[in-house]
């Protein structure tokens, strides 16, 4: 019973390790929570199901091929789509603009999530050596600190925008900024690669 909890329990701190530092996805989100907390959320949950799939996929990749060997591909690939969402948020229409359906929010967020370097490479590193040591009950933890993000960050953000409503345009200028960063970030490293 015991292992049981603490399995949890780290499950938890590794999930709130993937989902709280800043990055392009969490710039994302931000981006969409600042013009509505349930596209923000949608949002979230499309990144939380693209860490399902990257997980599934690494942990079967591993028993079959070297997944670090086409890391370089990732990286050009994580590079363009972050390039290509700042432009787009630098584009974006004011804050009090109608967010995108849900599937398309959704859509879109798996689509980073899956295109994002930094959750391949976390699965490849941290996520897939503490998979095999915790097993199931680690990946709940980890899945339920994710989903417990997917809602308490979009919140925070809209509520902040409520508030005071001239961050809002701060967000998206700061989450493109974010974005390009990371785009410039993953060139290098698939220079380096």
């Amino acid at each position: 019973m015991t292992a049981g909890i603490e399995a949890l329990g780290f499950g938890a701190v590794l999930g709130f390790s993937l989902a709280m530092p800043p990055g392009p996805m969490n710039a994302w989100i931000a981006a969409i929570a600042a013009r509505s907390y349930r596209a923000g959320v949608i949002t979230g949950l499309g990144a939380m199901a693209a860490d399902g799939l990257v997980a599934t996929a690494v942990y079967l990749a591993d028993r079959i091929v070297d997944v670090h060997a086409v890391l370089w591909a990732v990286y050009l690939l994580g590079a363009a789509v972050m390039a290509f969402l700042g432009v787009r948020l630098l584009r974006a229409p004011s804050v009090d603009a109608p967010p995108l359906p849900d599937e398309q929010t959704f859509v879109r967020a798996l689509g980073i999530g899956l295109s994002n370097p930094f959750q391949l490479v976390w699965w490849l590193t941290a996520g897939l050596a503490f998979a095999y040591l915790g097993g199931v009950t680690l990946l709940v933890g980890l899945f339920g600190a994710i989903l417990v993000w997917v809602f308490g960050f979009p919140w925070a953000v809209r509520t902040g925008v409520r508030r005071r409503p001239a961050v809002g345009p701060l967000i998206r200028l700061a989450s493109a900024g974010i974005l390009l960063a990371f785009a410039a970030y993953f060139v290098f490293l698939f220079s380096v690669s």
